[in-house]
Formats: structure tokens, C-alpha cells, sequence
């Protein structure tokens, strides 16, 4: 895992712990959306934040759920090109 990776995954992990008053960490292989640190009301800004940090556009049409669901999973998919 390179630096600017690291870093990349880190700006979402701390989008969704603001998101979740009390929170303090989120672990990588947490389940995001069943564990609900992203709700459906937060759904379309988080997909936006992933776009916007990873510089990948994302088409909300066909995205797989499981793509997003972890935080190892949106590094995978989305942070490690």
C-alpha cells in the first residue's frame, strides 16, 4: 500500500466518523452499511466523496453495493490505481 493510498483512505474513514458523533475509529473491514455509518440519506454524498478522492467517476446505475461497503474494499476497488 503506497503513502498517497493511505492518505486517500483516510480522508473517507474521517468523513464517516464526522458523520458519526462518537465514533473514534472505523475498522477496515467493517461493514459500512449494515453497521450504519453510511445511511441512505448520506449514500449519494459518500459515493461523491469516493469520486472525488479516488478521481474515479462512479456511475450510480451500476454500481456494485459491495464496492463500497468496507473501507478495504473502496481502497481496493477505487484507491489502489
Amino acid at each position: 500500500m503506497t503513502e498517497r493510498a493511505t492518505t486517500r483512505i483516510d480522508v473517507i474513514k474521517d468523513w464517516v466518523l464526522a458523520k458519526n458523533e462518537g465514533r473514534t475509529d472505523v475498522a477496515p473491514d467493517e461493514d459500512l452499511i449494515e453497521n450504519r455509518l453510511v445511511d441512505s440519506l448520506s449514500f449519494v454524498e459518500f459515493v461523491f466523496l469516493i469520486e472525488e478522492t479516488s478521481g474515479v467517476e462512479i456511475d450510480l446505475d451500476s454500481l456494485d453495493i459491495n464496492d463500497v461497503r468496507t473501507l478495504d474494499t473502496i481502497e481496493k476497488r477505487f484507491l489502489s490505481h
